[in-house]
């Protein structure tokens, strides 16, 4: 057994192992080495600008369907894991991702768009899943005072994927310097990730059985059914926090189109695209582990620390975005699918003038893993029970991805990409206000959160009284 009781007063006796199985910190880098193999390899065929094909209106086909039915299951996903826990819902969404890539290598061969867009639609099913499952561990498992902490851990463990998965394609394809579409073993290589992450989902936990450092309960969450989670979910759409979030939600994956598609895939041919995410990804891990820091340790008060992590992303952000401006002002879309006559930027052979886009690309990755663990901080700091948690995640999640799918339609019907940056521009500029607002009306401080938990321990122990404290971890 993991914990023993004392003899004497029933209450559980802390195990402090940082290895220990059930430990929060052990199931969230398990489930950050899940999406690592999974969604980590979708990004970073996304990243390669239309999942590498020339053609990019069958990507944004397929990411279109693919993101109408992850807003559904989005929203829907976080009552599927409170109905049948996280190792189905985790199973369940990981495998859709192996069929997504098989069937861009399928497209290879026969040129068949419709299996492409229907295995886009399978894995926004799929994602929703998988997301909602991992939102609800990555905010419910860690203490209050560490889930910024444990957010930048896993982000960092995620976009690993993205490193790593940009590297496939730059070593598949780096003689291949006039080629347009990736090839076959590129493919073969995102799927066998994807089906080690598979694999991996059915080693994570049901969150009942998760016991923190001090010997307390992340959750005591029992399995829901069908009708609690269809009023709870019902709800979100009245829930004043969850209005607040909308804009960051729509907005944290709306640029991505714009990014992956008009710049990487604009500026740079097809192995510095590989090799430009491998940095895209890295820059997420370093961002991730910036806002961490700063929401987790800057200041005292939790409060306090959210209002400042805000306040560094926001404005970290303008400079970014103005850079993107600038840099935006010398080329659109005539210029790169019309005429071509911008010439495609190559790592060894383009010198100087590889670097200024390469820092802009660099930059966009790093604002991504900022604003997300930042909006999931502030998701977190709201709740501290799974079952509320992965509602909340869920309807994150469907917003967002509902949001993306109208990137990739607003980039089919080719929008000028200026048009393009403003709006993405302005979603994450109207989300700090709003989440701002949010921090000082619903988040409690950690010494309010400590009362309220005060009385929480596992199932089957003992509650303990008032005058016990709970040791951090």
């Amino acid at each position: 057994m993991v914990e023993t009781g004392d003899q004497k007063t029933g209450s559980p006796i802390p195990n402090n192992s940082v290895f220990r199985f059930n430990s929060p910190f052990i199931q969230v880098i398990l489930i950050g080495l899940v999406c690592f193999c999974c969604a980590g390899m979708f990004n970073a065929l996304s990243g390669m600008g239309g999942g590498g094909q020339l053609d990019h209106n069958v990507v944004n086909n397929a990411n279109t369907a693919l993101y109408t039915t992850y807003a559904i299951f989005g929203i829907l996903g976080g009552a599927i894991y409170n109905i049948i826990g996280p190792r189905i819902t985790l199973f369940s969404g990981c495998s859709t991702y192996i069929l997504y890539a098989g069937s861009l290598l399928y497209y290879n061969h026969h040129k068949h768009q419709p299996f492409v867009v229907l295995a886009g639609a399978l894995l926004g099913v799929g994602a929703g899943l998988l997301w909602a499952g991992q939102g609800a561990i990555m905010t419910s498992y860690p203490p209050a005072h560490r889930k910024g902490t444990y957010i930048s851990v896993f982000w960092s463990i995620f976009n690993m994927g993205g490193v790593i998965g940009g590297l496939i394609p730059f070593v598949m394809n780096y003689h291949r310097e006039k080629a347009d579409n990736v090839n076959d073993g590129t493919y073969v290589g995102y799927m066998v990730f994807m089906s080690i992450g598979t694999l991996l989902s059915l080693a994570i936990l049901h969150p009942s059985k998760v016991i923190r450092n001090d010997g307390t309960g992340c959750t005591d969450v029992k399995y829901s059914n069908v009708g609690t989670e269809t009023v709870e979910i019902a709800k979100l759409f009245a829930n004043w926090k969850m209005v607040l979030i909308f804009p960051a939600a729509w907005g944290s994956n709306f640029f991505y189109t714009y990014q992956f598609n008009n710049v990487n895939g604009a500026l740079f041919n097809l192995r510095t695209r590989g090799l430009n995410n491998v940095f895209y990804w890295g820059a997420q891990m370093f961002g991730s582990v910036l806002i961490g820091h700063v929401m987790d340790f800057s200041f005292k008060r939790r409060k306090t620390r959210g209002l400042a992590g805000i306040s560094v992303v926001a404005v970290l952000g303008t400079g970014i975005w103005t850079g993107g401006l600038l840099k935006q002002r010398g080329y659109d879309y005539d210029d790169v699918i019309v005429n071509k006559s911008i010439k495609l930027l190559d790592f060894k052979d383009s010198g100087s003038a590889y670097a200024g886009p390469f820092v802009l690309y660099f930059s966009y990755g790093l604002l991504d893993a900022m604003f997300q663990s930042m909006v999931y901080w502030v998701i977190g700091a709201l709740a501290d029970d799974s079952v509320t948690l992965s509602r909340y995640v869920g309807f994150y999640k469907g917003v967002q991805s509902a949001g993306k799918g109208v990137a990739w339609q607003i980039d089919a019907h080719k929008v000028p990409y200026m048009n393009q940056l403003l709006v993405n521009w302005a979603l994450t500029t109207i989300s700090y206000p709003l989440l701002a607002l949010l921090v000082i009306k619903f988040v409690k401080d950690e010494d309010k959160v400590a009362e309220d938990d005060e009385l929480q321990t596992p199932s089957g122990y003992p509650k303990q009284s008032n005058d016990e404290s709970i040791n951090p971890i």
